[in-house]
């Protein structure tokens, strides 16, 4: 715990550093909902198909998922969201005539979660 996905179109191959998001986002979990951060794991997963509203455009997306065990309050975890909207662009190059679009999401682990 946390568990953190991060879904990326493949058009960002290059211009996403997922390792430094990851190692600049575990340090913000632990400040901002209280985990330990050698507990923080992230894996990024590219997505080959990312199609935005009509498809016309060369847009790009990054979806990042958090997932906590139970008891951060809703505050807390909205906070969280704001500042990962904050740090994804710090971490992809602008390119021309491409639309960033980024979204997060924290959700509560399922009571039956363990891990070693």
């Amino acid at each position: 715990m946390p568990q953190i996905t991060v879904d990326y179109s493949a058009s960002l191959d290059e211009d996403f550093d997922r390792r430094g998001f990851a190692l600049a986002l575990h340090p913000l979990v632990v400040e901002t909902v209280g985990a330990r951060l050698a507990a923080c794991k992230t894996r990024t997963r590219r997505t080959e198909d990312t199609v935005v509203g009509d498809g016309a455009a060369d847009d790009a997306l990054v979806h990042v998922g958090i997932d906590l065990l139970a008891g951060r309050s809703d505050e807390a975890k909205a906070r969280l969201t704001e500042a990962v909207l904050a740090l994804v662009p710090e971490f992809v190059k602008p390119a021309e005539g491409r639309a960033l679009h980024v979204s997060a999401e924290v959700h509560d682990l399922d009571p039956s979660y363990r891990s070693r």
